[in-house]
């Protein structure tokens, strides 16, 4: 009798977790590998076909059954094989979003299992049994319409055999030839059976595995989506967002925030001096620098520019005056000679609490504006408003 299953089940599932997961215009290399695997199917396919011929032939050794029909059994299996490799080999399938083709298969296939099942009702329970390995098969591949499908053709034929008919289906179990030959039938059903699960449970490994391993991908592109390429702090959109955030649990849990916007004094004298990628040294070091001294739940992001946006939660104003002092002093006492004799850099920030009136605007406004007063009053200082 016939199944559907491949071999090599743990490199096919690999397969068709890759075609799972590929684009709907599937590249030539895709193309490709849904072509091999259908091979390996086919090739499965004979395999199990040549098996349940060789049961039949027990059967016709014993007298059961026409010598005829192991080899009509054989060669009616090849032929509906052929017929879908040469459909397969042309493309035909990969028109379609099931390649496969598995309702026409296991439609085919079904119909020859119920056609020998009319010709020779005395073996019949061995064809029917088959039916469900058709079907084990069948929900490797199957949507749901589809099973819905194969099922009422299925129900079809079998009426048509029961209740259409009063042909004496059995199973002959009167000699130890038959009682073999009948115990072979089921072998060979549960042992496909089980290699079909065998290739069903290596599939969902498979898939899972790579779901984790996308959703750890889609977690990085987010990061990188969220990220200042240049300097690692979050881009003006991230920091914007946050800022929302900080201040709706700001107001909710009534603690105090407060903000500060840092500009890099003389900024655009270096780049011109010295070239901008040593203006860009300079601003992944402060970036660096403002990230080591910072604590686990402040937010720094890139606001433009050379401009920086400081999120200080559950800080009052004199704690925010005196961390932005302190960075300011970090930074204006390093080391900035490595990247040109005499350099110096420094900055001015303007640093503002939440008030009850502020919106996300208003507040950076404040800070803009004591950001402006830090700079009108000789720069290198911090200012508030």
């Amino acid at each position: 009798m016939n199944t559907a299953a491949t071999s090599f089940p743990e490199r096919n599932a690999a397969e068709v977790a890759d075609l799972v997961l590929a684009p709907e215009t599937a590249a030539p290399e895709v193309l490709a590998r849904r072509a091999r695997q259908r091979r390996q199917m086919y090739i499965g396919q004979v395999a199990s076909y040549s098996l349940g011929a060789s049961v039949l032939l027990l059967y016709a050794y014993g007298g059961v059954v026409s010598t005829a029909v192991p080899s009509l059994f054989w060669f009616g299996g090849l032929l509906i094989i052929g017929t879908f490799t040469v459909l397969s080999e042309a493309g035909f399938g990969d028109r379609f979003e099931d390649h496969y083709l598995t309702v026409f298969q296991i439609s085919a296939h079904m119909a020859l299992q119920l056609v020998f099942l009319l010709a020779v009702p005395t073996i019949g329970v061995a064809f029917i049994a088959v039916l469900f390995l058709i079907f084990a098969f069948g929900t490797l591949r199957m949507t749901s319409s589809q099973a819905m499908v194969t099922w009422g053709l299925a129900t079809c034929g079998l009426a048509v055999v029961f209740l259409g008919s009063d042909l004496p289906i059995g199973l002959p179990v009167r000699t130890r030839l038959e009682r073999t030959a009948s115990m072979l039938c089921f072998v060979l059903v549960i042992g496909q059976c089980a290699f079909l699960g065998l290739f069903g449970a290596t599939l969902r490994k498979i898939l899972y595995r790579r779901s984790i391993e996308l959703k750890a991908a889609y977690q990085r592109i987010e990061e990188l989506a969220e990220l200042d390429e240049l300097t690692g702090s979050y881009n003006r959109r991230c920091i914007m967002r946050l800022l929302d955030v900080e201040i709706e649990k700001s107001r909710q849990t009534s603690t105090p925030i407060a903000i500060a916007l840092i500009d890099l004094d003389w900024f655009k004298r270096i780049n011109d001096a010295h070239g901008h990628p040593v203006g860009d040294e300079v601003l992944r070091t402060f970036a660096i620098t403002i990230f080591a001294n910072i604590r686990p739940d402040d937010s720094f992001g890139r606001y433009g520019g050379e401009e920086f946006l400081l999120l200080l939660p559950d800080t009052s104003g004199d704690a925010a005056l005196r961390m932005l002092e302190r960075l300011r002093s970090i930074v204006a006492d390093l080391d900035w000679s490595a990247f040109s004799p005499g350099m110096r850099v420094t900055i001015s920030a303007g640093v503002v609490t939440l008030r009850e009136t502020d919106t996300a605007d208003t507040f950076l406004a404040r800070a803009d504006r004591a950001l402006y007063s830090a700079k009108a009053q000789g720069r290198n200082r911090i200012a508030t408003s």
